[in-house]
């Protein structure tokens, strides 16, 4: 039953099940809109760097906001008609905002290098340098 109401409509994203359960248990399984499902990532390690693709079909540059705090690299996108009054829309679903924030650890600002093409958001973040203890060895007291 599960698997039939959820192609009901063919909205494949769309699953009945889940969406009652967050109406439900919204502490559980978090709040509408948490852009999980929209913001996907494939994160590929390098030998000095972490490659993070992030797919924003549909965004202008300008509809795009990262920011790195405390450790957490945000990213959020919204995009909205403004002109909604000046048609008679019965109903408008184009508009659109996510976020999601990833734990970078200690990153500068600067280091971090971003680049937005054809729908995918690539951004760069430098691995921090290993620190190499010259003793490895504890003292027992």
């Amino acid at each position: 039953m599960k698997n039939e109401l959820s192609r009901r409509g063919n909205y494949s994203d769309y699953d009945f099940f889940e969406d009652a359960m967050r109406d439900f248990f919204p502490s559980f399984y978090g709040k509408r809109g948490d852009g999980h499902k929209y913001m996907r990532t494939d994160i590929k390690e390098n030998d000095k760097d972490y490659e993070m693709e992030i797919e924003l079909p549909g965004m202008d540059k300008k509809d795009i906001n990262i920011d790195l705090s405390d450790g957490y690299l945000t990213i959020s996108a919204g995009k909205s008609d403004k002109e909604e009054n000046k048609h008679n829309y019965i109903r408008r679903e184009r508009s659109f905002s996510c976020s999601r924030s990833y734990y970078v650890g200690d990153v500068k600002k600067e280091d971090v290098k971003a680049k937005y093409d054809n729908g995918i958001l690539s951004i760069t973040i430098p691995k921090d340098e290993p620190k190499a203890s010259s003793n490895s060895k504890i003292d027992i007291e």
